[in-house]
């Protein structure tokens, strides 16, 4: 794909907090966007209020695991690459309850990849040849690093939980429908996302919001799980030049380069929000902190070479951990009625 300025999308999943993330970015880039979303508990109407009069911004309300509307979504939009970003995506929420993860990244996956199939077959050969199909992963699949060495794309894939088994085997079907049909695909692997308009229930929401409303903050074992953090923005950018750039069947992934533990970016929060939203108590954040029993199967380390993405599709990262998680928690400071409304539907 070269300049794909006014060219249309099927962003699925968009009222999330990536996919609105990403059409911003998308929109702001010339591109068309149509967003299929089914409003769960992770999708909200209020993260695209403000596109709904954007005149290269369209809605369809429907679920992707319903082959009617995805194919009618296809064939009536005429669209130029699906992007999935759907997906049940909290781990806890998969432990206490797989079976949706199940049905929505596994089966919906499906139902995408084989309309998305039907509708490429039947364009004509130059619109054929620029078609893509990008699945928006996560390094869960990866499984759990120990004290060194990283993720990559090499990474043989050894998934730990209902929430990172579904999206390997989701990943595993794009594979499958790129070498057996042809169909052009191309997959994203990313560390933990953090920005504006994340769902509250993912650690650095939780802390911000449990902090601005002075309830304890829970921090699972003790804390030392490792993670790699990339801001969305970041995230978002890669998946484009993923797009525009990418080959054809191939996997790249996103990094932040930005490892911590959670107790480590808990407590940066809490220096952060001392000086922009200090206690009522006066106490510090940090005395807030509570040490909760550790989730089932936690991972200890994530962490990505994403060398391959800055060789082969130039990309680069705008933000440090330090800048965007004060940019994160002044977000959420102009946007906490947001928060509390979200919440409310979880």
């Amino acid at each position: 794909m070269k300049s794909q300025a006014h060219k249309k999308l099927l962003v699925t999943g968009g009222a999330g907090f990536i996919g609105s993330n990403f059409i911003r970015i998308a929109l702001s880039k010339g591109y068309s966007v149509v967003v299929l979303d089914a409003f769960t508990y992770a999708g909200h109407p209020e993260n695209l209020e403000e596109l709904k009069n954007h005149p290269q911004f369209s809605l369809i309300i429907g679920n992707i695991c319903d082959p009617k509307v995805v194919a009618q979504a296809l064939e009536q939009q005429q669209v130029d690459a699906v992007l999935n970003f759907a997906a049940e995506s909290h781990v806890d929420r998969s432990i206490s309850g797989p079976s949706q993860f199940i049905e929505t990244n596994i089966l919906g996956t499906f139902n995408l990849l084989n309309c998305s199939l039907d509708y490429w077959k039947l364009l004509q050969e130059q619109r054929k040849h620029h078609f893509r199909y990008l699945q928006v992963s996560t390094d869960e699949v990866y499984g759990s690093l120990g004290m060194t060495g990283f993720f990559s794309e090499k990474t043989p894939y050894a998934p730990n939980s209902p929430y990172s088994a579904s999206k390997a085997a989701a990943d595993h079907l794009v594979r499958a429908w790129h070498h057996t049909y042809g169909l052009p695909t191309l997959t994203t692997n990313c560390s933990n996302n953090y920005g504006p308009y994340q769902f509250p229930e993912k650690l650095i929401p939780t802390m911000i919001t449990c902090a601005l409303a002075s309830r304890p903050l829970p921090v699972y074992g003790d804390g030392k799980n490792v993670r790699d953090w990339i801001h969305v923005e970041d995230h978002c950018c890669g998946i484009l030049l993923a797009l525009e750039m990418g080959t054809p069947g191939a996997t790249y992934c996103f990094g932040g380069n930005a490892e911590r533990n959670n107790l480590d970016v808990v407590k940066s929060i809490c220096k952060t929000l001392d000086r922009l939203k200090p206690r009522a108590d006066g106490k510090p954040h940090e005395s807030a902190i509570q040490f909760v029993a550790d989730r089932l199967g936690h991972d200890r380390r994530y962490a990505i070479d994403d060398q391959l993405a800055q060789t082969e599709l130039g990309f680069t990262r705008k933000y440090q951990l330090e800048k965007g998680l004060e940019n994160t928690i002044q977000w959420y400071l102009n946007h906490f009625e947001w928060s509390q409304a979200v919440l409310k539907k979880a």
